[in-house]
């Protein structure tokens, strides 16, 4: 264990120990974020909306998501970007939130882009990232009136997210109140391992409702044990969906759009959440282990044909290619922020010399790519 960047105030900046200049290294982070919002109609992901609004489209699906949303946001508070933030938090406020029904309180997975819903459920992840982003807006630009009052936002979301379904109450808690880890989505008991956000938590039990802060405290313990059992001992690597014991959900693919126990799309946030983890807390020495057990699978154990594949939690290469190798490439840079080896600067130097992705499936694999060079020079900040 070592004291993380939320003790410290440091952040690591593996590009820069890499060689790369901190003019270079800035001249990047804004191009990136430039595109993302502002690029040609093959770049970007963000359209305005009248006066104050916007959305993140996801460019494969032509629809507008939770995830894209909250993504969004990050982004923005990382970059010091409030209007932007303010537009999508207005627009996610206005079109997602649900008003009524049993998730009542929680957000629309997903709309058009015309704010019409597609949904009536909600996507955790996307809910426990916009409660972070807003804690972070608080703190960062200060808090507003009305939805722009972002720490109650955060606080209520929060509320919501653990409580739901209690004294008999409508739906469904998006945590499992006995083993205190996060759902898949609310209406299933089985999870996804990278919706575990155990840095988030941790914040969480500093900033949410006072009788909240016991909860994430149990959170943020329960998801650094689950993600234990979920990472394979040998290569690294996890499932998209998992049970709660850690082994790959199988099963449910016609309900699920297809099969979900292998490393693939969903699965490469895990270790990037893992990586940040450690750099914001240091909280257990296991991650810099698993990021190096994860390296090692695809500089050591794959040929340099198979890395863009599709891979069993066990490493057997299955039939098929990645539909996001950017994001690969992305989070196995990213599990370098903590890893020391040759593996990891492979890693990193690979990502530097990746660009962005273009065209439709551009969506995932760039948010991914934007919040690992962010972590990499030392820009994914807390801020308290």
């Amino acid at each position: 264990m070592r004291q993380g960047a939320f003790e410290t105030g440091n952040y690591r900046n593996a590009f820069a120990a890499l060689g790369y200049s901190s003019e270079e290294i800035e001249k990047r982070k804004k191009e990136i974020f430039e595109t993302l919002f502002y690029g040609n109609r093959e770049e970007r992901l963000y359209h305005p909306v009248g006066e104050d609004m916007g959305y993140m489209e996801d460019t494969g699906n032509h629809d507008v998501r939770t995830e894209g949303m909250s993504y969004g946001m990050m982004m923005c508070v990382q970059m010091n970007r409030k209007e932007e933030f303010d537009r999508l938090w207005k627009w996610a406020r206005t079109y997602m939130y649900l008003e009524e029904g049993e998730n009542a309180g929680y957000f629309a997975w997903s709309c058009r882009t015309d704010g019409r819903k597609n949904a009536y459920g909600a996507a955790p992840d996307g809910e426990e990232f916009f409660a972070m982003a807003l804690f972070f807006a608080a703190h960062r630009w200060g808090n507003g009136t009305g939805i722009f009052d972002y720490e109650r936002e955060a606080k209520e979301l929060l509320h919501t997210c653990i409580h739901k379904g209690e004294k008999g109450t409508a739906g469904r808690a998006m945590w499992d109140g006995e083993n205190k880890l996060i759902r898949f989505v609310t209406e299933v008991d089985f999870t996804d391992p990278s919706y575990h956000l155990p840095h988030f938590y941790e914040l969480f039990a500093k900033w949410a409702w006072e009788e909240d802060r016991e909860f994430f405290a149990k959170a943020a313990e329960a998801s650094r044990a689950y993600l234990k059992k979920a990472c394979h001992p040998v290569t690294g690597l996890m499932a998209e969906y998992a049970h709660f014991d850690g082994t790959p959900y199988v099963g449910g693919e016609e309900i699920w759009g297809g099969r979900h126990d292998w490393y693939y799309s969903d699965a490469y946030r895990t270790i990037a959440n893992i990586a940040l983890d450690y750099e914001w807390f240091g909280a257990d020495d296991w991650a810099v282990a698993e990021a190096e057990r994860l390296l090692g699978f695809f500089c050591e154990t794959l040929e340099e044909e198979d890395r863009d594949g599709i891979f069993a939690v066990d490493g057997t290469v299955l039939p098929g290619k990645a539909l996001h190798p950017v994001a690969m490439i992305a989070t196995n840079a990213q599990a370098g922020l903590i890893a020391e080896s040759k593996n990891a600067k492979e890693c990193i130097r690979r990502f530097w010399n990746t660009p962005l992705r273009t065209g439709k499936r551009r969506y995932y694999d760039n948010c991914l790519y934007f919040f690992a060079f962010l972590a990499l020079s030392g820009n994914y900040r807390i801020y308290k």
